[in-house]
Parts: C-alpha cells; structure tokens; sequence
C-alpha cells in the first residue's frame, strides 16, 4: 500500500546533498532524497555502488564528507549533534547479526532498553524491578512475534542463522525506532532461511513501520515497497514506484542492471 505524500507534511528523513568519500573514491556523489513516516523504501543496485554507504550515513555509522541527513528535524550529519541520542530512534539490522555471543537472546534484546531508558522510568516514578520486569515482558512479547519465544535463553551460537537474524530485528524493535533500517539483512542466509525473515520484514510493514531496506531480494522489493531507488555509481538513478521500476525501467544503467539479474 502506498504512502499518500502529503508535502505539507515534513520528511522524516530528509537528505541533502550527501556526499561519501573514502580518499580520493567518491562513494556517494552528493545524493538527495526524502523518507516519509510509514513509507517503506527499498534500494536496489549492483554491488559497489553505494547503496549500503548510503544507509549506513543515515545514522552516521559511516560519517557523510559533506551534506546533511536531517532526522526528525535534526541534522544528525552536524558534528555537534549528540548522535547516540538520534540512533535510539533509528534500529539497525545488519548483514552479519551481530549479536552479542556470551549473552542469551533476552540479554542481547533486553541490553540497550535496560541501560538507556532506566532514567527516564525512574523519574516516572518506578522502581528498578518494576522497570526490568516491564522491559522483559516486552522482550518474550516481541519473540512470541517471531515465534521465538522458546529461544530466550538459548545463547546465539545455538540457532540457525535465520532465527539470529529474527532476533536481531526483534533487538531493534525493542527500542521503539521510528524507522528500521535494514542493509541486506538475507544475504548472509542460506536460501531457505531467507523466507522466514522477509516475512517478519512483510509484516513490519503491514504494520506501517517506516523501512529503508538494502536488498538483492527482488521479489520483495517489488512486493512491499512504495518507493524503490536504484543506486549505481554513487548516485540516485532511479527514484520510482516498483512497477515503474521493475516493468518499465527508465535509465540504461537500470535496464543493463535488470537484464542481468532478472
């Protein structure tokens, strides 16, 4: 289902101008694009191109060279900007997982909401217990979701890399983002664990969860994006709805790029 843009309204991202260089190699070749809340954007294009930079300066895990990634109302490019204040707000999933192995799967999803938000309850008046209790619940709510509740406290080397991946969304979802990000979350799965995370992906959406997803999977953009951009040579080459991008694609790079994998 598509977002209805109304541009009264202000971006949640909103990208200016983004540039990316790693030495003398431009990666990003001062891109610019908005994100509206409840929309879900999907980037596609061949490796090397920029797309995973580009997601990764959306929360300056990867410092933009100039430019600016306004979140919220805030340029979280501006060095003075309290970024681990702004990242609370945005989830991240990565290729790898990047769970914590010496932690069970509730202590990896229980983590961050313990350390960043016990000041906040306390000034509300709870206690300590009280706190741990509501952050644990909210925890074993978010993998009876994906249907892991059972793996609470199992330790990550145990499960299958399609259940890391499920409880590496569910560690983001933990923190209330407004936005998940997600950078080729299926690339490290083999095929038939792929499934069983798009789907969690699928319902997210359904939900009107704000999405920027990175991936090779075509079905999937075509299926759940309301806007796919098609990043090649650090540029934005194509910015369009999946069936003008998939049935009737405009620029050479995209129908080069199309004909192979397609």
């Amino acid at each position: 289902m598509s977002v209805e843009k109304n541009h009264d309204i202000k971006p949640l991202i909103s990208v200016r101008n983004l540039t990316k260089s790693f030495g003398k190699l431009t990666v990003l070749d001062s891109i610019s694009t908005d994100i509206y809340t409840g929309e879900k954007v999907v980037i596609i294009g061949p490796s090397g191109g920029g797309k995973s930079t580009f997601l990764r300066c959306l929360n300056c895990l990867e410092d933009p060279s100039s430019g600016a990634v306004i979140f919220d109302g805030v340029d979280i490019a501006d060095v003075r900007v309290n970024i681990n204040h702004h990242r609370q707000n945005m989830g991240m999933v990565f290729q790898q997982f990047n769970l914590f192995n010496n932690l069970t799967v509730l202590e990896n999803i229980t983590l961050a909401p313990e350390k960043i938000r016990w000041k906040k309850a306390k000034a509300e008046g709870k206690t300590r217990e009280q706190f741990k209790a509501d952050v644990r619940e909210n925890a074993l709510s978010l993998l009876r979701r994906v249907g892991l509740e059972d793996k609470a406290d199992a330790y990550p080397s145990t499960l299958s890399g399609g259940q890391k991946q499920r409880i590496a969304i569910v560690r983001a979802l933990a923190m209330n983002p407004k936005v998940m990000l997600f950078d080729e979350p299926t690339s490290a799965l083999d095929p038939e664990m792929v499934g069983e995370v798009l789907e969690v992906m699928k319902e997210l959406a359904d939900e009107g969860m704000t999405m920027v997803c990175v991936t090779h999977e075509m079905g999937f953009a075509r299926e759940v994006a309301d806007r796919v951009l098609f990043i090649a040579d650090g540029n934005i080459l194509e910015d369009d709805s999946p069936s003008e991008v998939f049935d009737n694609p405009k620029h050479p790079r995209l129908k080069q790029f199309l004909g192979k994998i397609l």
